[in-house]
């Protein structure tokens, strides 16, 4: 068990701690997965452009369990007129937020100006959160980083969230890494700038009255309850996908919710009635199995669930057997 010396400061936030959006992690596999961790957790689709929300299989990508809520669309575009219809879907489809990508710094997405590029513009932002906020009644909601390239200046990163601000947007989750758009990539950009939590809380001391959510190198609920002495929310990301049994105390330590803590087995148990729902609706094992490969780790067994996970959920006809056959390799 965490031992833990620091008392959680009472928060009415749903931000209070969040899943990272992260682009072919975060499915609805692993979100399903993850609630049956934490109760509590604000869960976050992997970024969905405007584009496919409009034109592609709209069933498909925005299909998640009930289960989920309270959970959040992230969407990715820069079209005032688009994001106001891809949020009212949103609504429709009975997301609890909607969240608007300001941070990923990939170069195919910075070809559809959208993602990080768009610090650059922070008027535009502002329109595209005022026209979201005009067609829906949920939350809208900005995920961006500290900066960009070499305009990574405090006072450009406050001119940008004091312009949001103005379009609507009362929560900003910060990501307190400045991107590098040219020279760096996706992944790099998520180790190599250097973390500025100094920045992020001299934010939220700025702006008191807006709601800053710190993401980036959280580790574990430890560090998170320190943040939270400063922030309104945490939001994690690497850290629960590798390690999601982490989060097992964290209805009790940040929320101070009493249901008792999972055991591992009891996750898994839990787990077992929608794999086998997700199996007769055509779903291969391993799209599911790859999103927990991590339910053990550090603990007993743990290597032997992954290899056996790994060398079996990608057979023809894998099913539920093989989660088993995992969980005895554990014992």
């Amino acid at each position: 068990m965490l031992e833990n010396n620091l008392i959680p400061i009472p928060s009415t936030s749903p931000h209070r701690l969040c899943l990272a959006p992260m682009l072919e992690w975060t499915d609805r596999h692993f979100r399903y997965f993850l609630r049956q961790v934490s109760k509590r957790i604000f869960l976050y689709t992997e970024m969905v452009t405007t584009g496919a929300v409009l034109h592609g299989d709209r069933a498909r990508l925005l299909q998640y369990d009930a289960s989920e809520h309270p959970v959040a669309l992230q969407l990715g575009g820069s079209d005032p007129a688009a994001l106001a219809e891809c949020a009212r879907i949103a609504e429709d489809f009975g997301y609890d937020e909607v969240n608007l990508n300001i941070g990923c710094p990939s170069d195919r997405v910075q070809s559809g100006r959208f993602g990080a590029c768009l610090m650059a513009e922070p008027d535009l932002v502002a329109e595209c959160v005022a026209a979201m906020r005009g067609a829906v009644a949920i939350p809208v909601t900005v995920k961006t980083r500290i900066g960009i390239d070499e305009r990574d200046s405090y006072a450009e990163l406050a001119h940008f969230v004091r312009t949001v601000s103005h379009g609507g947007c009362h929560t900003f989750i910060i990501h307190a890494r400045k991107a590098w758009l040219k020279g760096l990539s996706p992944k790099e950009n998520r180790d190599i700038p250097p973390l500025r939590y100094d920045v992020v809380r001299q934010l939220k001391l700025d702006y008191p009255q807006l709601e800053i959510v710190l993401n980036g190198g959280i580790p574990n609920l430890q560090e998170s309850l320190v943040h939270l002495q400063t922030f309104d929310g945490v939001m994690l990301g690497r850290s629960a996908y590798h390690n999601p049994y982490l989060l097992a105390e964290a209805d009790r330590l940040l929320f101070n919710d009493p249901h008792p803590i999972p055991s591992r087995h009891d996750i898994l148990d839990a787990f077992l009635p929608y794999v086998e729902r997700e199996l007769a609706r055509g779903v291969r094992l391993q799209s599911i199995c790859r999103h927990i490969l991590g339910l053990y780790h550090g603990a007993t067994g743990g290597r032997l669930w992954r290899r056996h996970l790994s060398e079996n959920a990608v057979k023809p006809g894998a099913g539920v057997d093989v989660l088993r056959a995992a969980w005895e390799l554990t014992r």
